[in-house]
């Protein structure tokens, strides 16, 4: 029994010890990492701007990074730098830089970038962006790998349009575009110079003709005939009318073509009568009569009578031409007998008997033959001379 408590008590001791040594490399244990977790910095890292807080042995920016299995491209942004020191409650910024497509006019160029937006991309590259310029995706689009910005540069042209004249911004490449754009429709006889498919080229002037095809209806008058009929009743050389002459109308319907509201071609496409003309008829005189000759012993003609201031003149002076005032010619008909007259006074053209004289025909004036005045007619100058001047009885025949 004794041996037995002896071995039994050595026993317990040995295990104590064993659980005691146990404890104590335990509780250094926990101690050494205690103290090595206690030296880690806290350090706020920001991966595409979502932040974390890290706790860190690590000295660098790029040890942390390394910490965390971050990649670092050459085109990433990191804030401070790779090779900045770690500091405790320190802020890292990284910000994977993302390969995007900028085409700017048709020419491309792949750049890379870290912007967050299309704006700041743009920014980024010193890319102006015009009020008239078309973007696609628009300005606040965020940016993603493989992304592709278009830019189309705006530039004005003249646009005519109807006589109408103004500038615009379009980045249209062909001219149906450019009408799309600016919310012009043609019509179907509109015409547009240079056509929908030419390219638009900047500066250049675009011209719309509006065509428009109207209806012009317009009512003219028709002239009446005049039939002349014999009438043996009525003298010869006499004239009648027996019934007045009467217009007739008709509507004509023109197809016009208008340019720019102008007229450019008129086409008659139709005539309608409203009216029929009716003819002027006039009755001639066919009756001969038999002329009585007068016995009496001054063998006068029958007209109104009245006395005059007489002189006389000739063609046959220096610088006369010899044609009166009416067109005839003195020169060539030397024997003709013609008087100057007022024609206020006198109408040119009548037949008149002169005293003295005999029948002439008024033909002529004179610039000294005014009111009550006549000046006869000889074919030579003692002829005027020996008539003088003097006053004489006159009659109007017609």
């Amino acid at each position: 029994m004794t041996h037995l408590k002896t071995v039994l008590t050595r026993l317990f001791t040995g295990k104590w010890l064993l659980v005691s040594i146990a404890g104590l490399l335990v509780l250094g244990t926990a101690v050494s990492v205690g103290a090595y977790e206690m030296t880690k910095k806290t350090v706020t890292l920001s991966i595409d701007g979502k932040d974390q807080t890290v706790q860190t042995h690590a000295d660098t920016v790029k040890g942390l990074l390394k910490e965390h299995d971050i990649a670092v491209d050459l085109h990433d942004k990191i804030e401070p730098g790779l090779d900045s020191k770690i500091k405790d409650q320190m802020k890292i910024s990284w910000t994977e830089a993302h390969q995007v497509k900028v085409n700017v006019d048709g020419k491309e160029e792949k750049v890379w970038t870290t912007a967050d937006t299309v704006k700041e991309l743009l920014e980024s590259e010193n890319i102006e962006v015009g009020e008239h310029d078309k973007l696609t995706p628009d300005m606040n689009a965020n940016i993603s790998g493989g992304l592709s910005v278009n830019l189309e540069k705006a530039f004005q042209v003249k646009l005519n349009d109807g006589g109408k004249k103004k500038d615009v911004w379009t980045t249209s490449i062909t001219v149906a575009d450019l009408l799309k754009h600016n919310k012009i429709e043609l019509k179907e006889m509109d015409r547009v110079e240079p056509g929908k498919d030419a390219l638009v080229k900047k500066g250049e002037q675009v011209n719309i003709t509006r065509v428009e095809k109207v209806t012009d209806v317009v009512e003219e008058s028709i002239d009446f005939a005049v039939v002349k009929r014999k009438d043996k009743n009525l003298a010869k050389g006499k004239e009648k009318v027996v019934s007045d002459g009467k217009k007739g109308k008709v509507k004509k319907h023109y197809e016009v073509i208008m340019e720019n509201g102008k007229e450019v071609s008129r086409e008659l496409v139709k005539t309608e009568n409203v009216s029929e003309s009716q003819d002027k008829i006039v009755a001639v005189g066919t009756k001969v009569q038999t002329q009585t000759v007068s016995r009496s012993k001054s063998s006068e003609p029958s007209g109104r009578e009245f006395y005059v201031s007489s002189t006389a003149y000739t063609a046959n002076c220096s610088g006369c031409s010899g044609i009166t005032a009416t067109g005839y010619n003195l020169k060539e008909n030397p024997n003709a007998k013609v008087i100057a007259v007022d024609p206020s006074v006198i109408p040119l053209n009548s037949k008149v008997w002169v005293e003295g004289y005999g029948y002439a025909t008024a033909l002529d004036t004179g610039g000294a033959i005014n009111g009550n005045k006549i000046d006869v007619f000889f074919s030579s100058k003692s002829t005027a001379y020996s008539w003088g001047r003097k006053t004489v009885r006159i009659k109007i025949i017609d």
